[in-house]
């Protein structure tokens, strides 16, 4: 379980390392390409156009085949496209690796969501995936000071090259760790055991259509997208906003990006253990889950204080509070959505489409900020806007997601009706 753990939080990690390479190196590819902050606002926003249209399918794909091969495939894909930004010659060409590199992402957190929910109990559920979710906030700290680093040596090309290829190492111990071994020794037959007569022996498998008429799991999805437009805002412009505003270079603004994460991989662990251990032996409903998603959605809320504060030191705390409650808010929503689910065969479109939710809100973060950055020469109003969405997304978690996701079911369930699974001893 510790091996798989590892692999699953370095997929992640690399595909956010892969995120914020361009974000780091935005500065000096606009200047290359003369791009306006809008026109890089789009350039921001580029890989998710197609991440959010293939994240349902890979759920599918992954419910069907298995996460193995999907996860297999996809780092392949995004880790070449990645070799390719940086082997491009244009605005266009650069633009279309980073589409290329946002299919093959899409793959990621179905297939280890997917994996997590069959292999982990209710009552560590929230931490496995807390590990898991984490990796997506290492990749930043980690790839803010590596991919600074490369561009300061080499170039902004070079950094992207070297960047793609970290992901072929991890494919390979990937095929090593499932050499001779089969996915299903993972899954729900070892790891869980599900009660006679429990929803989720008995209900069919649902369609997405289905999925989507239960309220929780349109309450899930737009709780992830409040709380991914606050960090898609982070991750794209806070390299240029402490370039531009605060007066650092790419080496420094590197550093006092990492921090804020490096806070959030720590902090988001520890916060979804004890929330684990809230749930004992019972685990499955998500009752303690959900007041604990609503606190750390207000500390998400934390940037609207920015424009305020002046001095490094200051924001760096603002951005590591909000940091915490963006990674602690992803992990439990996504354990959250895996309590509400009937029918585990469907985790894969589940959690396939909590990603959608949060995704199609990530996708206007870079857009809206460069248009409000080249319309009033300030970062000030992008701070609010995300500020107040993740308020929005506080008062969501509480009210839309008290029903369970599947089997057609979408009214609340009564307090002790929760679906449970009992790992075997």
């Amino acid at each position: 379980m510790l091996a798989l753990l590892v692999l699953l939080f370095t997929l992640s990690l690399i595909n956010y390392l892969d995120r914020v390479a361009l974000s780091v190196a935005g500065s000096t590819i606009a200047a290359d390409f003369h791009l306006t902050p809008v026109e890089m606002g789009y350039f921001f926003s580029s890989f998710l156009w197609s991440y959010v249209l293939c994240v349902v399918p890979a759920g599918i794909i992954a419910d069907r085949y298995g996460s193995k091969l999907i996860a297999g495939l996809g780092i392949s894909v995004w880790s070449l496209a990645t070799i390719a930004t940086g082997l491009s010659f244009g605005f266009a060409s650069i633009v279309a690796t980073r589409v290329v590199m946002g299919a093959g992402e899409a793959t990621s957190y179905p297939a280890a969501n997917r994996l997590i929910r069959q292999a982990v109990p209710p009552k560590s559920r929230g931490v496995a995936t807390a590990i898991f979710n984490s990796g997506a906030y290492a990749g930043p700290a980690f790839g803010s000071i590596l991919i600074g680093w490369l561009i300061s040596l080499f170039g902004w090309r070079i950094a992207f090259v070297i960047a793609g290829l970290v992901g072929f190492v991890w494919l390979a111990a990937w095929i090593v760790f499932f050499r001779g071994r089969s996915e299903d020794a993972q899954e729900p037959a070892q790891a869980t055991e599900v009660r006679p007569g429990s929803a989720a022996a008995t209900s069919p498998r649902s369609s997405v259509f289905s999925l989507l008429r239960s309220l929780s799991m349109w309450g899930t999805a737009i709780t992830m997208g409040t709380s991914i437009y606050a960090l898609y805002f982070l991750l794209t412009w806070l390299p240029s906003y402490l370039q531009t505003v605060k007066g650092l270079d790419v080496k420094q603004s590197g550093m006092v990006s990492a921090l804020p994460y490096l806070g959030a991989v720590v902090f988001s662990i520890l916060i979804s253990k004890a929330t684990d251990r809230f749930l004992g032996g019972e685990g499955g409903s998500g009752e303690h889950r959900r007041p604990m998603i609503g606190l750390m959605m207000l500390c998400s809320a934390a940037l609207l204080f920015t424009p305020y504060v002046d001095s490094i030191a200051g924001i760096t705390v603002l951005f590591t509070i909000s940091l915490v409650g963006i990674a602690t808010t992803g992990s439990l929503n996504m354990a959250l959505a895996g309590d509400l689910l009937t029918n585990v065969e469907d985790a894969g479109k589940v959690n396939a489409l909590v990603v959608l939710g949060g995704n199609v809100f990530g996708i206007l973060a870079p857009i809206v900020t460069g248009y409000i950055v080249q319309a009033t020469g300030a970062y000030d109003n992008a701070f609010i806007v995300a500020g107040v969405l993740c308020v929005g997304g506080a008062v969501v978690s509480q009210t839309l997601t008290r029903g369970r996701i599947g089997g057609g079911a979408s009214e609340p369930r009564p307090a002790g009706q929760a679906t449970r699974l009992a790992a075997r001893s």
